[in-house]
């Protein structure tokens, strides 16, 4: 039986536009099965057989409609976990994600994500979960640098899209100050003025050689690395715990480890 597959932008707003042309593809092409079709991020190395592929155009309205019946028929919590695994690396996460769209709407199920008995679910699972981690992780190991402007700024290199789920965050910690954090990875800025809603710059030119730090931030991480080293117990030093609780890949933007 002849396939499909959606490609898309690999973003929240182009997968969920995936869902959306997936519906009405099934529904003008007399699609007996979801099964039939698949949404993928990215052209396979490799074509096959008895498929048709589609090249996907983001359209913001189509992915508010889903994301709207999302709300209304799960609740925010669901939305939310799938929202999760829809910024994780992974290249199977969109086909995960809208088998388990379909699942939880043909179930009429508002604990969908709880299934995870079911492959789809169960991978949707699996991505969430590891954005997840990640997010939680640069909660606690962003560190900010008080640039000569008096702006904070802070650098992470996240394997998954989570800039967008760790603005807010700060945001709301950090109401009063003015600060940056740059995603390395997909050279994405998040942008916050002080009192006033953040943002998500793309594509700008920089240069993290020319940003200058003040007199003040240059002695207070003197300070920080001297303080870590003062309260480590040499003959206790466990490096395999160490790694356990704060991975390798972090420790390059950390203070205490430069």
């Amino acid at each position: 039986m002849k396939e499909y597959i959606l490609i898309c932008e690999d973003s929240i707003e182009g997968i969920l536009t995936g869902v959306y042309e997936a519906y009405q593809l099934k529904k003008k092409m007399g699609i007996e099965s979801h099964d039939n079709i698949h949404l993928a991020t990215r052209q396979p190395d490799m074509q096959r057989l008895f498929t048709q592929y589609e090249q996907i155009q983001t359209d913001s309205e189509k992915a508010e409609k889903v994301i709207n019946t999302l709300v209304k028929q799960f609740g925010n919590e669901v939305w939310y976990q799938i929202s999760m695994a829809l910024v994780s690396c992974f290249d199977d996460k969109a086909d995960a994600v809208y088998h388990t769209i379909v699942l939880g709407l043909q179930l009429r199920d508002k604990k969908i994500t709880d299934r995870l008995q079911e492959d789809c679910v169960h991978r949707t699972f699996q991505c969430a979960r590891a954005s997840g981690n990640e997010l939680c992780h640069l909660k606690q190991f962003l560190r900010f640098a008080e640039l000569q402007n008096g702006i904070l700024y802070a650098k992470i290199d996240a394997k998954h899209h989570v800039l967008p789920y760790l603005m807010p965050h700060f945001a709301d910690r950090l109401p009063a100050d003015n600060f940056v954090i740059y995603d390395e990875n997909t050279q994405i800025f998040g942008l916050h003025a002080s009192y006033k809603k953040w943002y998500l710059m793309r594509g700008a030119d920089f240069d993290e050689d020319q940003l200058v730090y003040s007199e003040v931030e240059k002695e207070y991480q003197k300070l920080f690395q001297r303080f870590c080293e003062s309260i480590a117990i040499e003959a206790r030093v466990n490096p395999k715990l160490q790694r356990s609780m704060l991975p390798l890949r972090f420790r390059d933007n950390m203070t205490e480890f430069q």
